[in-house]
């Protein structure tokens, strides 16, 4: 489990410039010694400005790269609350990406209930690892509550440790999701936390005061090598002085 480093931005644009290079760096070093590359990705504007600016890098060789998500929301597919619709829009529609390395989580099209389909995602992680990929990075937007993925304050999802499991009761809408747990989260060698609007200053200065995750869940989340959270100066405002700013 690795130490907690921030970075600081100017604002949501340099936030987004940041976790893309990150998430490009990651990409280029696995495949300098693997085949593959598998990435984690979230949704969000903070998830989208990054997806969007990482697919303007023209150094990545997408054929190789395998891509899954955090947490999903269990309505159709094509819905605009869908963090895989967003993602469509801003990379995978953007970059030769071939279809069998896109592994979104079903959708209430491919199943009725929405424990089937979280059963259905453990399963294809369980293809490529146990408990599933090795990912080189996932990136997670932290809410104004200081959740990641589904897993909320106080919630019982932050208990579970199936790979992924079902959300029924979801605090924000729409109630019902699929999330991973923190113990498939934490196998990422590198994790970026995303922060940016003065909206989520609250949010960051309770994670940096170390509550525990049943506070903030985004206090669970640790990278093997890397945890990294970028923030721009709205959400910063409750942080120390002295923290790396604009590197």
């Amino acid at each position: 489990m690795s130490a907690i480093s921030i970075t600081v931005q100017p604002d949501p644009e340099g936030v987004s410039r940041t976790v893309a290079n990150r998430m490009a760096g990651a990409i280029l070093r696995t495949l300098a010694t693997h085949d593959v590359a598998h990435i984690c990705i979230t949704g969000g504007r903070g998830g989208h400005g990054a997806l969007a600016s990482l697919a303007q890098d023209a150094g990545i060789d997408w054929e190789r790269v395998h891509v899954w998500w955090s947490d999903e929301r269990f309505v159709p597919a094509g819905d605009p609350q869908r963090n895989d619709t967003m993602a469509r829009e801003a990379l995978l529609d953007v970059v030769d990406l071939p279809t069998a390395n896109v592994h979104p989580m079903p959708s209430s099209d491919d199943f009725a209930e929405v424990g089937d389909a979280a059963d259905a995602y453990v399963a294809e992680l369980a293809e490529f690892g146990d408990p599933g990929p090795p990912f080189c990075i996932s990136i997670l937007g932290m809410g104004e509550d200081g959740h990641v993925a589904s897993l909320f304050p106080e919630h019982p999802g932050l208990r579970q440790t199936r790979p992924a499991f079902a959300v029924t009761d979801s605090p924000k809408p729409p109630p019902v999701r699929v999330s991973m747990s923190f113990d498939v989260i934490n196998t990422a060698d590198e994790v970026v936390l995303i922060a940016s609007g003065a909206g989520k200053a609250d949010a960051v200065g309770m994670f940096v005061n170390d509550p525990g995750p049943l506070a903030v869940p985004a206090a669970g989340v640790h990278g093997r090598s890397l945890t990294l959270l970028v923030v721009d100066e709205a959400a910063a405002v409750h942080l120390p002085p002295g923290l790396t700013r604009y590197a």
